[in-house]
């Protein structure tokens, strides 16, 4: 894909991995078309980014605002060519202890979120016969942990949709990616691990969030359905997937950190 006039909305856009995509699709002639919660954090992401672009504040959980929202953006723009859901948010507490809120918010948010804002989008990209959603998966979606439960299972859901949403699409001109990265340096810690105790466990082997950003782009250019990064994480993946009863000895040692 060209990125040259093309309309990007960005969903969890006002920092991290969403906000540096909004800057670099910018960069190469997009017009990205940022959504957040926050109007105060959308204001200070927009004032990093240089050339056209929006922002809308938006809450995922809400059926109603998302279908309005994608409404008003297809009336503005005349349609929407890329879709990047990357609304989402973790907590890292055991099954035992963690309540029933946590597991339900973080699947209205990261998993049904995905999908409002694809049920939203999907019929207009079929109509235009062109359009690339990418779904920000996670490699907590492939290989789970101790005190991930919650969250690991919203990851398997949305790689769950993403598989079959492709297999469905196939001839339509819609593409599907799924985004599979580790632990990425970036606000989502600040909610997910308020100790810092994981952080400092895994800093050696956390993601730079430029570098993500960039495998997002290179996908979409590319059209690669599944994005598994860093090459460890993927690799120990394919291990697991060969030899899970080995791979639970080793990820014991090396993913329970938190």
């Amino acid at each position: 894909m060209d990125f040259q006039g093309k309309i990007a909305v960005i969903t969890g856009a006002s920092s991290g991995i969403g906000a540096l995509m909004a800057q670099m699709l910018a960069q190469r002639g997009a017009v990205p078309v940022l959504m957040a919660r926050s109007e105060q954090k959308l204001a200070e992401a927009s004032a990093k980014i240089q050339g056209k672009h929006g922002i809308y504040p938006l809450d995922v959980t809400s059926a109603e605002q998302v279908t309005a929202t994608m409404e008003r953006v297809i009336a503005e723009y005349g349609r929407i060519d890329i879709l990047i859901n990357n609304a989402g948010y973790g907590v890292f507490d055991s099954f035992v202890t963690a309540p029933l809120s946590e597991f339900e918010g973080m699947m209205d948010v990261n998993y049904m979120g995905a999908v409002r804002c694809t049920k939203a989008v999907l019929p207009s990209m079929l109509k235009q016969g062109s359009g690339h959603i990418i779904n920000i998966a996670s490699m907590a979606g492939k290989i789970g942990s101790a005190k991930s439960s919650g969250y690991s299972a919203t990851k398997h859901a949305v790689l769950g949709l993403t598989n079959c949403l492709r297999q469905e699409l196939v001839g339509t001109g819609v593409r599907l990616t799924a985004v599979n990265p580790g632990p990425i340096d970036t606000p989502f810690f600040e909610r997910a691990d308020p100790s810092g105790s994981y952080v400092k466990n895994i800093e050696w082997f956390m993601l730079k969030p430029e570098r993500v950003a960039q495998a997002v782009l290179k996908a979409i250019e590319r059209g690669t359905p599944e994005v598994n990064l860093p090459f460890m994480a993927a690799a120990g993946v394919k291990l697991y997937q060969l030899f899970p009863r080995l791979f639970d000895g080793i990820a014991y040692k090396l993913l329970n950190k938190k």
